[in-house]
């Protein structure tokens, strides 16, 4: 008898034994596969890595401070460059193995075009992405880290041109003969009278401007600082003018958009109005194809401007006006670089803002009225 004991325990220790065996590689194997599951989410492929560091860091989000964070335009403009650029080249490559060499393959291409602003924003990019990308441990270093712009499109130059006034009379007399719409001849003159960046005029809202108190509210602005403009009499003509030209939505209902895309469904896309501007100061040379035949109807003779010329512009004449600089910063609501002067100096300047607007905007007039005398 002691014998069949002995016998059953011995058959009882095995088959534990067998148990915690069959356990222990249960674990073992789920283990293994949750390390196979963590490695093909470390090798995220370029694409894959770029779509989640879009949603996570190029998403607009409003913080539970009321800051903006995330891009305006959701990271259209990256991802529109990594589709032509980045994604036909390293789009599957894991981006844990692309190497130095392969991304400066790609900036030196778009270098080689010409394209030397184009090359440093996605230099500037692929840091971010792949600083994103080594904080998650995605990857183990950042292949572009030592790169600088120098090294890829070059320093940027600051752009100086300014417009003269004997220009501003000369736009005025080539803007009728130009072949624009009046919308984007309008959008030239606001421009220049409220010192706008382009970006906020194309999404500027019917609901933000009122012709009573003559004020234009932007509440979203580049520096997420809200800013009201004051309307001068130039730019009040301007927005009737437009405003004889508001259209319908698709719904029929007024389009919310002073300066619509075609179908009344959205705000103008910003580089459509900067290719009106630059198409009409080429060579009829460099034309391009089904693009609009008054090439060099708006050159001037100080050479190539542009959309954010005419901010500066705007700058310009007030400084010649006798406006104080500080003044002139309020109008174009820039940032005020001193940290504690932003913390303990709220004022803007609203009533010197008002005649300065007003200043600016009598100075055009007179410009304008300029440009109708005969040529001697």
């Amino acid at each position: 008898q002691s014998g069949i004991k002995d016998l059953r325990s011995h058959f009882a220790l095995t088959e534990a034994d067998r148990v915690q065996n069959d356990e222990a590689a249960r674990k073992q194997a789920e283990l293994a596969a949750r390390q196979i599951e963590l490695e093909q989410q470390r090798r995220l492929t370029i694409r894959q890595l770029f779509d989640r560091w879009a949603a996570t860091e190029l998403t607009p989000n409003v913080l539970a401070n009321g800051k903006r964070s995330g891009r305006k335009d959701g990271g259209q403009y990256s991802r529109d460059q990594f589709e032509r650029r980045i994604f036909p080249v390293l789009g599957e490559v894991a981006a844990v193995d692309v190497r130095k060499a392969d991304l400066l393959a790609i900036l030196d291409a778009v270098k080689a075009e010409g394209k030397l602003r184009t090359c440093n924003v996605l230099l500037t990019d692929l840091k971010q992405m792949f600083h994103f990308a080594l904080a998650r441990e995605i990857v183990d270093r950042n292949p572009l880290d030592t790169i600088t712009k120098r090294q890829a499109g070059g320093a940027e130059t600051e752009r100086e041109r300014v417009l003269t006034a004997d220009e501003v009379v000369a736009l005025a007399r080539q803007l009728p003969k130009a072949n624009m719409g009046l919308r984007s001849v309008c959008a030239v003159w606001l421009t220049l009278a409220t010192g706008c960046r382009v970006g906020e005029l194309m999404n500027a809202q019917w609901q933000h401007i009122d012709l009573e108190k003559r004020t234009w509210h932007l509440p979203d602005t580049k520096n997420q600082r809200p800013h009201t403009v004051h309307l001068s009499d130039f730019a009040v003509q301007q927005i009737q003018n437009l405003a004889t030209m508001r259209v319908l939505t698709p719904a029929g209902l007024p389009c919310p958009w002073v300066f619509p895309n075609t179908k009344g469904s959205n705000a103008l896309d910003i580089k459509t109005f900067g290719k009106q501007l630059s198409d009409r100061q080429r060579p009829p040379e460099k034309r391009l194809s089904n693009r609009t035949a008054a090439t060099e109807s708006l050159s001037l003779p100080g050479g190539k401007w542009t959309a954010h010329d005419l901010r500066r512009t705007a700058a310009t004449t007030m400084a010649s006006l006798g406006i104080s600089s500080d003044v002139i910063d309020e109008c174009l609501n820039h940032m005020i670089q001193s940290r504690v002067t932003r913390i303990y100096i709220r004022d803007r300047r609203e009533g010197e803002q008002v005649k300065a607007f007003d200043a600016l905007g009598q100075r055009l007039t007179e410009l304008v009225a300029l440009a109708t005398q005969k040529v001697a």
